[in-house]
């Protein structure tokens, strides 16, 4: 009888460590030792974001290999695939929380995917840092939420200044991704912005929409081209822009292309080819005019860790931003409890962050005022400007 039961319970751990490795899940170690601190990555590793949601996970991972413990304890990352989808983010998000027992979550790329998330972490008292998502409803009404990147309020008002004063740009077409929150926000704030700049309620001559996945944008683009716009503005996924732009060029519309942070992947660039060239994108950091000290110290251990890249992206830069931290929070708060976590994240105040200064304001925000401008040259991501909006 006795061998029976020891069989038995053998096969119950297997079962057991089974499903504990599936799951959608990825960790470094399944260990639930007191002196492990689990730290969520929230990211799209599959479907239409995957590129933005790997160098996210880039930078994370970068940081903890910089940083591997705090107060003396192993910091394990678990990673979890949300699958560039909304219903896949929210159970992703409550897999790392109520099995992974994670005492804070990063990411992730994609607005529309961290607020899918955000009844979860709030209901669940984990506190949460989206890392390159732009749209104000992100941490709007949630106190758990918060960022380190700059709010597309701002982004919009960047861009809408670049096209009205170094394009002389005076009517402007957009084309909007409907499906992705950010794409629709950083829009509306555009045109907002470049409205108030013309003075001219009917500046924005033709508003074209598409769904995430697309591919045949001739109808849209055919419209615009009627009404003979000076600029193009177009926020919305890396694969789909690209396609716009090659699409354009194809019809013999001129008009130069400008977009936002979401841009600045490879795939961009390896979609778009030469068709791509001279698109101009706002975006958080440049590896060549890092901002601080904490800037340089990430551009040189990111050589390190990878010697054959050409360009280290934005993305991956607040990426390592949002583990340093968040990192931070858990030492001040002396404490890995997530309510504690919360509370110290809620309160950080002139953190050195590679993309610049943090300062977390009352809805969960980082106070940035600068962002940087740049273009496709030569099939790169080329520095252009810094700029400064108060």
């Amino acid at each position: 009888m006795k061998k029976t039961l020891s069989v038995l319970l053998s096969l119950a751990m297997v079962v057991t460590m089974v499903a504990g490795c599936s799951g959608g899940t990825s960790s470094s170690s399944s260990s639930s030792d007191s002196d492990v601190i689990k730290i969520g990555v929230f990211e799209p590793l599959t479907g239409a974001n995957a590129a933005g949601g790997e160098l996210e996970v880039e930078g994370v991972k970068l940081a903890n290999q910089l940083r591997p413990e705090v107060l003396g304890k192993k910091v394990e990352l678990v990673v979890a695939d949300n699958k560039s989808d909304k219903a896949e983010a929210t159970t992703a998000a409550a897999r790392l929380i109520e099995k992974d027992k994670v005492v804070a979550i990063l990411g992730s790329w994609g607005s529309s995917l961290s607020i899918a998330a955000g009844d979860v972490v709030k209901t669940n008292k984990i506190p949460a840092v989206a890392l390159s998502a732009t749209n104000p409803q992100v941490t709007a009404g949630n106190d758990y939420y918060f960022r380190v990147c700059f709010l597309d309020p701002f982004q919009g008002t960047v861009m809408a200044n670049y096209a009205y004063k170094n394009l002389n740009a005076k009517k402007v077409a957009i084309i909007q991704e409907v499906s992705n929150d950010y794409s629709v926000g950083l829009a509306k704030f555009f045109t907002d912005s470049f409205t108030k700049l013309t003075g001219d309620p009917n500046a924005i001559v033709s508003t074209g929409n598409y769904n995430t996945g697309d591919q045949d944008f001739n109808g849209i683009l055919t419209n615009i081209k009627a009404t003979n716009p000076d600029v193009i503005f177009a926020p919305g996924n890396f694969t789909e822009s690209a396609l716009i732009i090659k699409q354009a060029r194809a019809l013999g519309i001129t008009a130069p292309f400008i977009g936002g942070d979401t841009w600045e992947t490879n795939e961009f660039i390896t979609v778009g080819g030469t068709d791509v060239e001279g698109a101009v994108m706002s975006t958080f950091f440049d590896d060549t005019n890092p901002l601080t000290e904490a800037g340089k110290t990430f551009v040189t251990e990111y050589k390190k860790a990878y010697p054959d890249r050409e360009n280290i992206a934005a993305v991956t830069a607040l990426g390592y931003d949002g583990y340093m931290m968040t990192l931070d929070a858990i030492e001040r708060a002396g404490s890995t409890d997530p309510v504690a976590i919360r509370d110290a994240l809620a309160q950080t105040t002139d953190f050195e962050g590679a993309t610049g200064m943090i300062t977390i304001d009352a809805n969960g925000d980082a106070t940035k005022n600068e962002a940087i401008i740049k273009t496709v040259k030569d099939g790169k991501f080329t520095y252009q400007d810094s700029v400064t909006i108060d």
